[in-house]
């Protein structure tokens, strides 16, 4: 493998690391703020493309592909240059972008993001293995906090300007802009890396093209789950084939021991998907419960999440300084526990009425603890990992958090649409939530420690 670029300074955002840092960020940063904007702008799009029946499927068909650039990407990078992959990852990504902004019909919409889902995949493990050649492991927690605060800002910002570009310019502009300054960000990191060997000394073998059946039936799963609640009285019975379905296939492409907890690495993916699943799965329905039940206005309701944002930034800053300090151990107890206090305020506030101001200020307990707890799971991750298993841990991690948020949120949708009229469901889909943030402490507690532990 290639040795990490030689700087003397501490910093990812000085010397020869700058450049790249600030690329990949700002990669990170649209990707998210592009996911975001669409929450905002797709009923103006789905009216204007007369697409209501596809609503969903923009949404799931992203998350499903992305399962696939994922794999992808994961065993391409193990093969050759993780700067292959980002490149192609990201055209895919662009020219997702440039057919949705184009789009005449909705089914031409939902292929721009089918595509989109490619790309963002391939784009966030590629990302992963640049990190781990380019940098030393020194680095590898202020690069990912780095990473998560990219991902948290644009929540603060996305639905607002998502909202006024669609206001005053047009809703096409939130796809064809996010692409023009996709172009920026990815010369940014292409034109510091290019001609630099980013290959391993001992490349991974083969298995690829049985990696990517398997993504594709994973995300075929993955896809037929979120449409389980068009299955009226089969609801039910269509969560429970496409999970075993899932189970079976997602199997490989995990680190073994994953769905048993297995200690070391195995602990550290399937922690990833089961607080991604509480976290994610929470936050979806947090705006649905103010508009509901207490009137709040769409852009105030979105704002009721902004607390979460800015601790999240804040701990994983606070992570990447000090996180070998606290130790695994701590850093899940903490996370954990702030996940499931924030959880349970929101259940709580639905279920006996509180005032509102009670769940809103309580999120802000999510972001701190979810900001402890993901940039560390990747930072282990790679610790656990050598140049031939880089692309395949990494995919493992994206797998299982997409997966985790995936599935959680169809089941928490066939239960919630289960109870409409009982005044009950805000509560019960926070109580799954409550349940994965309790069941993460057996991973969690599981961890160990590898090479992060003797820097």
């Amino acid at each position: 493998m290639s040795e990490a670029l030689s700087s003397p300074a501490p910093s990812v955002w000085r010397g020869n690391y700058a450049a790249v840092t600030a690329g990949a960020v700002a990669l990170v940063f649209l990707a998210a703020l592009q996911s975001l904007a669409v929450t905002t702008v797709m009923p103006v799009v789905s009216a204007e493309l007369n697409g209501a029946s596809l609503y969903a499927v923009a949404f799931a068909g992203t998350l499903a592909t992305s399962v696939i650039g994922m794999v992808a990407a994961g065993a391409w990078a193990d093969r050759s240059s993780p700067l292959k992959a980002l490149t192609t990852a990201v055209l895919l990504f662009l020219i997702g972008l440039v057919i949705a902004g184009l789009a005449t019909s909705m089914p031409a919409l939902v292929a721009g993001r089918l595509i989109q889902g490619l790309g963002v995949g391939g784009q966030t493990v590629s990302l992963y293995v640049i990190v781990a050649r380019v940098y030393p492991s020194l680095m590898h927690g202020r690069v990912f906090a780095a990473f998560s605060a990219a991902w948290v800002v644009p929540s603060l910002i996305g639905p607002f300007l998502a909202g006024a570009v669609t206001e005053y310019l047009h809703w096409r502009w939130v796809f064809l802009g996010v692409a023009a300054l996709t172009v920026c960000a990815f010369v940014m990191v292409f034109l510091r890396l290019r001609g630099r060997d980013l290959h391993t000394d001992d490349p991974a073998g083969g298995g690829t093209a049985k990696r990517l059946a398997l993504a594709v039936l994973v995300a075929a799963s993955a896809l037929a789950l979120s449409l389980s609640g068009e299955l009226g009285t089969w609801a039910w019975l269509g969560v429970i084939v496409s999970l075993v379905v899932m189970a079976i296939v997602i199997r490989p492409l995990l680190p073994k021991g994953a769905l048993r907890a297995a200690r070391g690495l195995p602990s550290v993916v399937l922690m990833r998907g089961l607080i991604a699943g509480a976290l994610f799965g929470s936050e979806i329905y947090i705006p649905y419960l103010l508009i509901e039940q207490y009137e709040f206005s769409p852009t105030w309701a979105g704002l009721g999440l902004t607390a979460g944002a800015l601790t999240w930034a804040t701990a994983a800053e606070l992570q990447g300084r000090f996180g070998d300090r606290l130790g695994n151990t701590r850093i899940t107890v903490i996370g954990s526990a702030q996940l499931l206090a924030a959880i349970l305020l929101c259940a709580a506030t639905a279920l006996w009425g509180l005032n509102p101001a009670v769940m809103i200020v309580g999120w802000a307990l999510s972001g701190s603890g979810m900001g402890l707890m993901y940039p560390r799971l990747t930072v282990l991750t790679l610790a656990y990992s050598t140049p031939q298993n880089q692309g395949f841990n990494s995919s493992a991690l994206s797998i299982s958090d997409s997966i985790g948020s995936a599935s959680t949120m169809a089941i928490m949708g066939v239960v919630f649409t289960a109870l409409v009229g009982t005044g009950a469901g805000f509560t019960a889909v926070f109580a799954i939530a409550a349940l994965l943030a309790i069941l993460a402490l057996v991973p969690g507690l599981r961890l160990g420690h590898a090479a992060e532990a003797t820097r």
